[in-house]
């Protein structure tokens, strides 16, 4: 009994560590420098318990399954923290062969931003819209570009703002 503790022990450091390192990954990309220290202070120290842990008994298999589920878990843990979170802003580009005008007015009565742009496409004269929202945001913006269009062309881009002010942020 002791020794499958002792590979529960191991996954469950494993876990909160590689939560922690996912989640402070996803920090250092969008530039939040002081709490992707901070967690990854917690997250090397996680670390460092786990590893003398299992450096004092590596002849317990147990322990190695636990080390190795419990990265796994710890991976899937951190991404779905960090969409939950959902931090930091989007570029979302909307193409709608006969709806711009619709979508655009909807996205604006819900007080999001949005930039038209006109554009030449394979079978001529497009227009292209462009809104800046916080991630948070994305859902409500795909369920109000859908419910005008459900056949609209839509992508989503990282964006990280220089400066400026985005009208979206007033929401």
């Amino acid at each position: 009994m002791e020794l499958i503790l002792g590979g529960l022990l191991i996954m469950g450091l494993r876990i909160a560590d590689v939560t922690l390192g996912t989640f402070r990954t996803i920090l250092v990309v969008q530039g939040k420098k002081y709490w992707a220290g901070i967690i990854g202070f917690c997250e090397v120290l996680i670390w460092i318990f786990a590893m003398r842990f299992i450096v004092a008994h590596m002849d317990n298999t147990y322990n190695l399954f636990g080390y190795a589920a419990g990265f796994a878990i710890g991976n899937i843990l951190g991404i779905t923290l960090e969409e939950k979170v959902a931090l930091g802003y989007v570029q979302v580009n909307v193409i709608s062969r006969y709806f711009t005008d619709k979508i655009a007015d909807a996205l604006r009565l819900s007080k999001f931003a949005v930039t038209i742009l006109p554009a030449e496409g394979g079978s001529g004269g497009i227009s292209i819209l462009l809104i800046i929202i916080r991630r948070r945001d994305l859902k409500g913006v795909f369920k109000i570009i859908d419910g005008v269009d459900d056949k609209a062309f839509i992508t989503v881009q990282h964006s990280r703002p220089y400066r400026g002010f985005i009208h979206g942020a007033r929401k």
